[in-house]
């Protein structure tokens, strides 16, 4: 879960480092570090600061020149944030310096084996544990140094190191964690995320689990952890740097949540046949015999991918007729849990990157599974280990807080549930009304934007809850589900989902004025039943504010929702609640991009 960012060329690599931090600061923020050298000026140079990336570029000094250099922003999990535990960690002799994302399970078994050796400690980490093996190496290259290194390393890694007797080079290598090639003109660039590169380069070569690479000034060359040479031929990434701009907007959050009509009419756009009332997916490489022979689908995500997975879930009984449920795929890959043949598995992650959803799909494959991806990622490895996928089209998501990634992703399910369903047994009729549908929901999602002011001036009197309860039947339980993680991620306010209809089995007896109460009441077949669950509230002296179709007499407050497809309603009945979350946050002076504790891309266990 941290950032990555390195430079082999001629231009003054520190700017091109820090830059490149900035941009990836939202994948870890607790401190952060940069090295750098040249032939000219031998000897590695680091600075390291805790804190954000502004405080490292505040103590590095003016003359900090080199042409290579590996920089670092981290998350932390081994040791609390501290200049000392803050990334690039240095050899003793000074000459060996790497930066590091991911875990290293052994650690404590190969720290204990140095120590016996003699080699002292500086900091908490795991990452310096690499650093010694590295440079304890009696290997005549760097490449052989890093290759002895990892092997006797257990778990995640995506790592860069230098080495000052090779200021010419820098070697990263992969397993689990990203890493990511840059193929410039006489210049080479190595990061975590391409959100680093694109400023510079749109040709990246995404490097497999196993695999290595050496960057030099004028090439790149890729290999195994064994030594076999690999072929890496450069793809074009489709965002440009403007993509991660905020584009007037005070924060990414609020850019992101105003871009979702856009977003939504790009996954939707090249992707619906009307003739036969269905959709094009022909990346799932599922053809209809295929799609026929599925008796159940799993769909496998976390977090807001897991709650977007439900919401998938739904749709695909709803439409297609197959049973189908959704499940933390960081519990799954845990549990032993039992491998049907029959069963479609899908995989869900707006990275593609996520360690525990990643681990589940190589289980799953291991064990003759079929496996789709729903991704954001182009080529991120979950895209390249499943049998096929879909790709939501959000665009750079850079914002902890995910939103525009959740609803397109729950507008890709729309599809797959359509598709299944058209090879099945949902007539052109029906197939017609969520096309229809479909279309409806750019437009649709541009109206809730013109509540933004009203809903600003309810989430001013939400700041000073302590706690927030949301509800729903159904369709609108996962949507209460991912309103209740927005606002806690981003507001810090404690906030639980519970299912409408459960309401009487236990948390009644939290219902006092001072909890409020969000309502998700969806214009449905539960629609009276939902208003029963506000009676039971209203009894009670609660608060409620409900998110619906029409003005709800129950409700002491209601934001109105435009109507769509019952099928299609959860995708819009989230958004007034992703703006909810954010001005409750701004109104509490929250740092909303980045959230405490938090960080993007959860690449490790």
């Amino acid at each position: 879960m941290c950032g990555i960012v390195g430079y082999i060329g001629k231009r003054d690599v520190a700017p091109l480092l820090l830059e490149g931090l900035q941009r990836l600061e939202y994948r870890g923020y607790d401190s952060a570090g940069i090295v750098v050298t040249s032939p000219k000026t031998p000897g590695l140079k680091m600075v390291k600061a805790k804190g954000r990336v502004r405080d490292l570029e505040a103590k590095v000094p003016a003359r900090f020149k080199g042409t290579t250099g590996i920089a670092h922003t981290r998350w932390a999990t081994h040791g609390a944030p501290s200049d000392v535990n803050a990334h690039p960690h240095m050899s003793a002799d000074h000459k060996v310096a790497v930066v590091h994302n991911g875990i290293i399970d052994n650690a404590a078994d190969l720290r204990r084996k140095l120590e016996a050796d003699g080699v002292e400690f500086l900091s908490e980490t795991d990452t310096e544990v690499l650093t010694h093996l590295i440079a304890r190496s009696e290997a005549a290259t760097l490449e052989e140094k890093v290759r002895a290194a990892v092997r006797l390393v257990e778990g995640t890694y995506g790592i860069a190191v230098m080495h000052a007797d090779f200021p010419d080079r820098i070697v990263v290598a992969r397993n689990g964690s990203p890493v990511v090639l840059g193929i410039g003109e006489k210049e080479m660039f190595v990061a975590s995320d391409i959100a680093a590169l694109v400023t510079h380069t749109r040709q990246i070569v995404t490097l497999d689990d196993g695999e290595m690479a050496t960057l030099t000034a004028d090439d790149f060359r890729t290999y195994t952890t064994e030594g076999t040479r690999t072929t890496a031929e450069p793809t074009t990434v489709e965002w440009e740097a403007a993509s991660y701009d905020m584009g007037g907007h005070d924060t990414y959050m609020h850019k992101e949540i105003h871009e979702q009509a856009e977003a939504v009419d790009r996954v939707l756009r090249g992707r619906i046949d009307d003739r036969f009332a269905t959709v094009h997916l022909g990346g799932i490489n599922l053809d209809a015999r295929e799609a026929r022979a599925v008796r159940r689908v799993k769909i496998l995500g976390c977090g807001t991918s897991y709650h977007a997975g439900m919401i998938g879930a739904q749709m695909i009984e709803e439409l297609a007729r197959i049973p189908a449920d959704a499940e933390p795929a960081s519990e799954f890959r845990y549990r032993n849990a039992v491998v049907d043949p029959d069963t479609l598995y899908v995989a869900v992650s707006q990275s593609g990157e996520t360690y525990d959803v990643l681990a589940a799909v190589q289980e799953l494959k291991r064990k003759g599974a079929r496996v789709l991806g729903v991704v954001n990622v182009v080529g991120s490895a979950i895209a390249r280990e499943a049998d096929g996928g879909i790709y939501v089209h959000a665009g750079p998501e850079v914002c902890v807080v995910s939103t525009k990634c959740f609803t397109n992703t729950c507008v890709a399910f729309a599809l797959l549930a359509l598709h299944l369903g058209r090879i099945r047994d949902l007539s052109v009729r029906d197939g017609k009304r969520i096309i229809e549908g479909l279309r409806r929901l750019p437009e649709q999602i541009s109206e809730i934007m013109k509540q933004e002011a009203e809903i600003e001036e309810l989430a001013k009197s939400y700041a000073d809850a302590r706690s927030m309860l949301f509800i729903g039947r159904v369709r609108g339980y996962p949507v209460a589900r991912e309103a209740s993680l927005k606002l806690k991620e981003v507001s810090y306010i404690h906030a639980e989902a519970y299912p409408a209809s459960e309401l009487k089995h236990g948390p009644l007896a939290l219902i006092e004025p001072a909890l409020p109460t969000v309502a998700i009441v969806p214009d449905d077949d539960l629609l009276e039943k939902n208003r029963a669950a506000m009676e039971e509230i209203k009894a009670r002296s609660g608060k409620i504010l409900a998110v619906a179709h029409q003005e709800q007499e129950k409700a002491d407050r209601t934001i109105v929702v435009p109507k769509n497809e019952d099928e299609l309603d959860p995708i819009l009945m989230g958004i007034p609640l992703q703006l909810l979350a954010y001005h409750t946050a701004l109104a509490l002076g929250r740092d909303i991009d980045k959230p405490r504790n938090l960080a993007k891309s959860v690449t490790v266990e």
